[in-house]
């Protein structure tokens, strides 16, 4: 990295690994900014909102601001807030407090669905951050937004603040990490959060009748980036742009994929402490005893020879449960076991209780958030499934391979950036993919790996393999710091 550049960069995020997470975002929030801050290049804070659950970790925070408002917002106790810091080891971390906000059970709403103030909420956010900057006295080069949740801070830079001398030179990277959430609300929301009416035309933020905060992201970012090279390609077409494939193609020279990476200290099976053994590519023997830790933890015989197919997931449509499910019957006439860990919609939990009843010598399935019990799946399975319908970029088939265990995968997004499949004269690849969304070809995946596992030479090569990998965080942030020149230049 060219040593003359020192670059000021603002993450602005509704969730962060550890303090407040629902999913992958929020462990790429978590370790995106530490290992930019590492390179010496970048000063990088992260703002995101006081979230109970925050609270309730009892962080050494110390009080910046409070009994600061944004007067946009009607109620008093809706107009205050107070920013909290809280200091990482290589990055500070900036949290708005408003506790009629964000003092609540969830981060988006409870199991019934989303909070109906969402709208309010996160402008709310990015507004209090964005008024923050000016607290600290610390105005970033470059904003870097994730997802709708954020999306705003850049429709206020644009057309509320552009006329603010302090943010002259300040640009923007909008990154999506799921298109498929996009924050959809209702017209008058526009003057309810401060933005100007006449945004509410289809060249700006109206979406089919509503107001679209994804769309403010997209349309006024300097760029935007994506998770992985093939989704930034995939949502450019009407089956994965979810009605802002037209957007995205409009603005293609200025999207940008970069694959996500994992922290290989966080994940590492020589060091886990979630693990009853540990081991590594030089040592693999610890390995076994995982495999027969997790057949114990389903009261599975702990001595069976038969392969472990582990899937760690959130139970929806997206991540391919109805294509499992359908399924399901099939894969279990081979001899394996299936071990299912996960939470989501009630409708796919329910359809594989009843399967587990049917199966009970053969599918394990555990409905909770787990983090002990996932650490043994990706380190005892054999082989780890992920037969998602559509997948920005995937970070359990990376996990799995850290851990020395084979993903079989459906060919998108960033499983397909990820995973290769094994060619046996070659002796190359880490894994299966299978390219149509149906059960014959998720089967003939499953049964091209089978037969490998049956032949040792090929199956000692898969895993070593699979251990060579590296999807570190060091590469991936690279990458950013190489975006973030570019977009400085723009």
């Amino acid at each position: 990295m060219d040593q003359t550049e020192h670059l000021k960069v603002a993450f602005i995020t509704p969730e962060m690994a550890p303090l407040a997470k629902t999913g992958g975002l929020a462990d790429v929030t978590g370790a995106l900014p530490k290992y930019l801050s590492r390179s010496g290049q970048l000063e990088v804070t992260v703002w995101l909102p006081f979230y109970r659950e925050i609270k309730k970790k009892n962080l050494n925070l110390k009080l910046v601001a409070t009994n600061l408002k944004l007067d946009i917002f009607p109620a008093e106790s809706q107009k205050n807030f107070s920013i909290f810091e809280y200091q990482t080891e290589d990055f500070k971390v900036y949290l708005v407090q408003n506790d009629f906000y964000f003092d609540r059970d969830y981060l988006y709403g409870t199991p019934e669905g989303d909070y109906p103030d969402n709208g309010h909420r996160f402008a709310f956010f990015c507004l209090a951050a964005l008024t923050g900057f000016k607290l600290i006295n610390w105005i970033p080069d470059l904003i870097h937004a994730h997802d709708w949740q954020s999306a705003l801070t850049l429709a206020y830079l644009k057309h509320v603040l552009a006329t603010d001398g302090l943010y002259q030179k300040t640009r923007s990277l909008f990154t999506i990490h799921n298109l498929a959430y996009q924050g959809l609300f209702p017209p008058e929301i526009l003057g309810q959060v401060g933005l100007p009416g006449y945004l509410f035309n289809p060249e700006d933020m109206e979406f089919y009748g509503r107001v679209n905060y994804l769309k403010a992201g997209l349309l006024y970012s300097e760029a935007i980036s994506t998770v992985s090279p093939t989704y930034s390609q995939e949502i450019q077409t009407p089956e994965f742009g979810f009605g802002l494939d037209g957007v995205l193609r409009k603005r293609s020279e200025r999207l940008f994929g970069i694959l996500n990476g994992i922290d290989y200290q966080e994940w590492n099976p020589a060091t886990d402490p979630a693990l009853p053994a540990h081991y590594s590519r030089q040592s693999p023997a610890g390995k076994f005893l995982c495999r027969q830790e997790l057949l114990r933890s389903f009261n599975f015989d702990a001595q069976s020879k038969q392969p472990i197919v582990g899937l760690v997931s959130r139970l929806a449509g997206q991540k391919g449960f109805d294509l499992l499910v359908k399924s399901l019957d099939e894969i279990l006439k081979r001899d394996l076991y299936l071990i299912i860990l996960g939470t989501g919609e009630k409708k796919i939990q329910d359809m594989l209780i009843q399967a587990v009843r049917k199966y009970p010598q053969k599918l394990g399935l555990k409905i909770a958030f787990d983090d002990r019990l996932a650490r043994l799946i990706y380190a005892g399975s054999d082989f780890f499934l992920i037969p998602s319908r559509y997948e920005p970029c995937g970070l359990t088939q990376m996990y799995s391979l850290r851990y020395g265990t084979i993903p079989i995968v459906r060919s998108t997004g960033g499983l397909k950036d990820s995973v290769q499949e094994f060619n046996p004269q070659r002796l190359e690849g880490n894994g299966f993919l299978f390219e149509e969304y149906e059960t014959l070809s998720l089967l003939a995946a499953l049964d091209r790996a089978l037969g490998f596992y049956q032949q040792k030479p090929f199956w000692a090569k898969l895993k070593d393999n699979a251990f060579r990998c590296d999807f570190s965080w060091e590469k991936s942030a690279l990458n950013y710091y190489e975006l973030y020149l570019k977009i400085l230049r723009f």
